[in-house]
């Protein structure tokens, strides 16, 4: 009798309460202007799931952004990338609220920024966290002002509701944060695929493409397959909200095998660490050749996501000779809109010859540590690098190694480390790892150790040796030498680097470090004047920029103002 009370309380908190657990009226909204979202949490990219809404802002940056509960700001972090300028405010009520890619903080938060800053003589300041009492906040409190900074693709302000204790990610719509949104997920593609040795499909033992018909009202059907052997299926499929053309995340996929639910997955919450999975949950391979995300509605065993629900043979469909079978695939957006799939299946007995498993020349156990040596280079795979068991390509020529191809998912880092002997010592100063992707190179994070270098990586492919003699460049951008700049708010230059890229930059003014924010993206540095008072109208301004290599640019001008 106990063992039943307990579970039956565990199974109304899990399937009669989970959506009502949120405080629906708590949290106003961040923005005083329309909410419509260009992206939508839980959402598939690289690596991981998004872990929060991005809200658009007019297409422009300088929004307020205000508290939307009591609670005080907790953490504050300024990071050239990711989240760019981000704001952690925690609240009474056990949850903190996220606020990234900022323009700038509330003057009293940013004069505090600014200072750490100047203390340390660097733009990233590490996570700051303020006591308490430093910056408590009221409901309505203006906070900062939206912006582009960070690895942001335009100006948006990204905001997050977190568990407090656990730090778990809870979708905001939750706490009745709803844009409008009146339209069902569009769902492109369906795919199946063989999980079995003896699996066929249509008499094929290779995943297949399948052509849907439209029915209407979002319905759509596939005409009759065979198969036989374990089975399994995966959607292309995204949504949009009203008021925006962005394609954004699904938040649940359902699939259900003669009308009874074998698989379902919702995006209500889920913690970083396990953000990772999102590449099991994809046809991985399929993504790193096409660049489209097919979503699985079977569950592969490596795959330790929280998010499935009433999983049965974790998706996988075993299909029985001459019986039939019925498969409908449900794909939801928060709001409830719908779109589904039907798929009719007959089980027919192949006899079409196994498929030649791969052998290639490198055997790889999950569980275990690897080294392997190819002429100047090594790879070292720590163990359970690898989700399972497979074969790796490794070959090397003329500085190159190719290490298989990226469509494995890899759970660490790995080390792949090209011995220099064979360099002049000029080369080794100019040498750096690059990644070879579609015919163009990218810097790669390069160390140096005597007559070796060396990076960690979480991905395969083709890795190069390249040479950077060339410094980078940098112009004024906004004045010229000897200039009067009285009416100038900012003084800009403009800074690049074509081969390993910029790594640091330091700005003075009469031998004094300033502040330059640095947007990558167009390649500017800015010093706003009204960080510090300049005494006398005569200035010496100077910037020295170094590359990923250490070569050299320095720059210097003299400017009037009063």
């Amino acid at each position: 009798m106990k063992y039943f009370l307990t579970f039956f309380t565990v199974f109304l908190f899990k399937f009669g309460f989970a959506q009502k657990q949120y405080p629906q009226d708590y949290f106003n909204p961040p923005l005083k202007i329309p909410i419509i979202l260009s992206g939508t949490f839980g959402e598939l990219r690289s690596n991981h799931f998004h872990s929060g809404v991005d809200i658009k802002t007019l297409g422009k940056e300088g929004i307020p952004i205000f508290a939307p509960a009591d609670g005080f700001v907790y953490r504050i972090k300024v990071a050239q990338f990711g989240f760019g300028k981000a704001l952690y405010i925690n609240h009474p009520n056990g949850y903190t609220t996220v606020y990234a890619h900022l323009r700038r903080f509330s003057p009293e938060i940013q004069e505090y920024v600014k200072s750490v800053q100047y203390q340390k003589e660097q733009y990233a300041t590490g996570n700051l966290f303020p006591k308490p009492e430093r910056f408590p906040v009221k409901k309505g409190d203006l906070i900062g002002y939206t912006g582009d900074t960070g690895s942001s693709g335009g100006p948006h302000l990204h905001y997050e509701i977190r568990d407090t204790k656990t730090e778990h990610i809870i979708n905001p719509m939750f706490f009745g944060l709803l844009p409008v949104d009146t339209k069902a997920p569009t769902i492109k593609k369906l795919m199946v695929f063989p999980l079995s040795d003896n699996a066929r499909i249509n008499n094929s033992a290779t995943k297949t493409t399948l052509e849907l018909r439209n029915k209407g009202n979002n319905q759509y059907i596939t005409n009759k397959i065979t198969a036989s052997g374990t089975i399994g299926f995966g959607v292309n499929v995204f949504d949009r909200l009203d008021g925006a053309l962005n394609k954004n995340g699904i938040y649940s996929l359902e699939m259900k095998l003669n009308g009874t639910r074998v698989y379902y997955h919702d995006l209500e919450t889920f913690s970083f660490a396990e953000s990772k999975y999102i590449n099991l949950l994809i046809d991985y391979k399929h993504y790193t050749k096409f660049r489209r995300r097919f979503q699985k509605t079977h569950k592969v065993d490596e795959n330790r996501l929280s998010i499935y629900e009433d999983l049965v043979n974790n998706g996988k469909i075993d299909i029985e000779d001459r019986y039939t079978y019925h498969v409908e695939i449900i794909a939801k957006d928060f709001k409830g809109n719908t779109s589904s799939i039907s798929i009719p299946i007959e089980g027919i007995q192949s006899n079409s010859l196994f498929t030649k498993k791969d052998t290639t020349s490198f055997k790889i156990k999950a569980n275990d540590f690897h080294k392997f040596k190819q002429e100047n280079v090594t790879i070292a795979f720590p163990k359970n690098t690898f989700y399972k068991d497979c074969f790796l390509d490794f070959t090397v020529k003329n500085d190159t190694a190719k290490i298989h191809e990226p469509v494995i998912p890899l759970d660490k880092r790995y080390t792949l480390t090209f011995f220099t002997q064979h360099l002049t010592e000029k080369e080794k100063q100019q040498v750096y790892i690059a990644k070879i992707n579609r015919n163009r190179s990218r810097y790669t994070s390069t160390k140096k150790k005597l007559d070796k270098v060396y990076t960690t990586t979480k991905s395969l492919g083709t890795y190069t040796l390249k040479f950077d003699s060339i410094p980078p460049t940098a112009k004024l951008y906004n004045f010229k030498n000897n200039q009067w700049v009285s009416q100038l708010k900012k003084l800009k230059v403009k800074i690049r680097d074509k081969e390993s890229g910029i790594k640091n930059y330091r700005a003075t003014i009469d031998n004094d470090w300033v502040l330059m924010e640095y947007n990558h993206k167009k390649g500017i540095l800015s010093y706003d004047f009204s960080d510090k008072k300049l005494v006398g109208s005569k200035h010496l301004f100077k910037l020295v920029v170094s590359d990923n290599v250490g070569n050299t640019k320095i720059i210097s001008a003299t400017f009037f103002r009063k």
